[in-house]
């Protein structure tokens, strides 16, 4: 059984059955509807992503997904990006590279190469995994996962925030303030005291190029469970029990639907819904020990979609047709109300598509903690046709000093949602559930020697 449909669901299904085999029977239990977070919403009979919208250059599970499904990647449409300190932009993207280049420097000295520096050293050691994977290997903690990686160094990143990393390795505070607190608060809507890890996982995404799914990035979680032939059940999970037969472990998983209750025995279960008593009301039953609670709480995270005319004159622009920008960051200012907000294209791009005019009414995405009242929208937008507002438990509340939760919650029952407190982004949840087969599956086959391996580069290289 797979509880969630959602990416970290569809892509469990199908990692489980590529390692089982096509004979494996699995059940995905999905209460609100496949794609989870990767939801859109419609304006004017076009769909725009509402969440989860860009996949990084280097997300090579999700790349993988797209070719297998005979997906498209969504043409990229060109715009440019601004940091907003609620007064004046204190940072503006030109189309010149060069210029780019040249205002970093000439703001923040070489601030910039010592965070590109240490963004790309974290990002080559995680791109280890995919080899790892590739090889058979899972891990049954995040902290071993980590650890292959990167050694301790890598669990320590878990531990303290990015801002305190980067000023170790001589990124100033000003940078940290402008630029790197931008960047945190339009992904994870949360300041500069998030794990470093979590950091250099948003940052990588905001240095490197980034594309998306044509028609949506939900087709992939839809895809992959039809390409699995998974029996999809339309249900809420409301705990698991333990049995056991024959000296092995069954597991019952309890639920919901709109017939009623029922129940299902299953010998593996992978749970990707996250177990916070926030987010869900799981019970576990006849586990011994039992199963404890999770810590921690989620960010609560606002996206209002607004088909209208920007209000330009409050970014300090009178005249709308002289607005350049289609994203706007934020600095960590009390005045402020949103995170971000960006132009927003449809999931279908026609080779005709061009973006509106800056006076035109356009769809922007904007990201808050709270709900926009009139007046907020009055302040961004001189009149609006249309407002679409989706409140959600986004992320977690990211705390430097807490510890990651487990991966296997008891001999096969194992949790994927935890992962996000490591990073949460698209990548970081196939990775997860590619780990979560191979660990289901060494398990199963008693393949003891293909979980947390010591020294797994050298191994790597001469089993090549």
């Amino acid at each position: 059984a797979v509880v969630g449909a959602g990416l970290g669901g569809s892509a469990a299904a199908y990692f489980l059955q590529q390692h089982f085999g096509p004979q494996v029977q699995l059940d995905v239990y999905e209460a609100a509807g496949v794609g989870g977070r990767l939801a859109t919403v419609t304006v004017n009979k076009q769909q725009y992503e509402s969440r989860g919208a860009s996949i990084h250059a280097l997300s090579l599970h999700m790349q993988d997904f797209v070719k297998i499904l005979g997906l498209k990647q969504r043409r990229e449409v060109a715009g440019k990006s601004a940091i907003f300190s609620g007064e004046h932009f204190i940072l503006e993207e030109t189309d010149w590279y060069l210029l780019n280049l040249f205002r970093l420097w000439w703001h923040y000295g070489i601030s910039f190469l010592r965070l590109q520096m240490w963004v790309e050293e974290v990002m080559e050691k995680f791109m280890r995994i995919y080899k790892y994977q590739a090889h058979g290997y899972a891990f049954s903690s995040l902290e071993e996962l980590l650890r292959s990686l990167g050694g301790d160094a890598f669990v320590n990143m878990t531990q303290r925030s990015v801002a305190e990393s980067l000023l170790e390795v001589g990124v100033t505070q000003r940078f940290v303030d402008d630029v790197i607190a931008a960047v945190l608060r339009s992904s994870y809507g949360q300041s500069v005291l998030v794990p470093a890890f979590a950091g250099a996982m948003s940052l990588a995404g905001a240095q490197g190029s980034t594309w998306a799914v044509e028609g949506g990035n939900k087709l992939v979680c839809s895809g992959l469970l039809k390409l699995t032939k998974a029996n999809v059940i339309l249900a809420r999970v409301t705990g698991i029990s333990l049995h056991s037969s024959e000296g092995r472990a069954l597991y019952q998983v309890h639920y919901e639907s709109s017939e009623g209750q029922g129940s299902a025995f299953y010998d593996v279960v992978v749970v990707t819904t996250p177990l916070h008593p926030s987010r869900s009301n799981f019970t576990f039953e006849n586990f011994d020990p039992p199963i404890a609670d999770f810590p921690g709480a989620f960010q609560p995270s606002v996206t209002s979609v607004v088909h209208g005319y920007l209000n330009s004159s409050y970014f300090g622009f009178p005249d709308p047709k002289l607005f350049p920008f289609t994203s706007i960051l934020t600095t960590d200012t009390p005045e402020l109300f949103f995170h971000a907000m960006d132009n927003i294209c449809p999931v279908n791009i026609s080779a005709a598509f061009r973006r509106k005019q800056p006076q035109e009414a356009a769809v922007w995405r904007v990201l808050s903690q709270q709900p926009l009242d009139k007046q907020q929208l009055k302040t961004l937008f001189r009149s609006y046709y249309s407002v679409q507002v989706a409140e959600w438990q986004s992320y977690p509340r990211y705390d430097a000093t807490r510890a990651l939760p487990p991966v296997v919650l008891h001999q096969n029952l194992f949790y994927l949602s935890g992962v996000e407190w490591l990073a949460s982004s698209m990548e970081m949840t196939a990775v997860a559930a590619k780990n979560v087969a191979l660990l289901a599956y060494n398990r199963w086959h008693q393949e003891l020697e293909k979980i947390d391996q010591k020294d797994l580069m050298h191994k790597v290289k001469t089993e090549l």
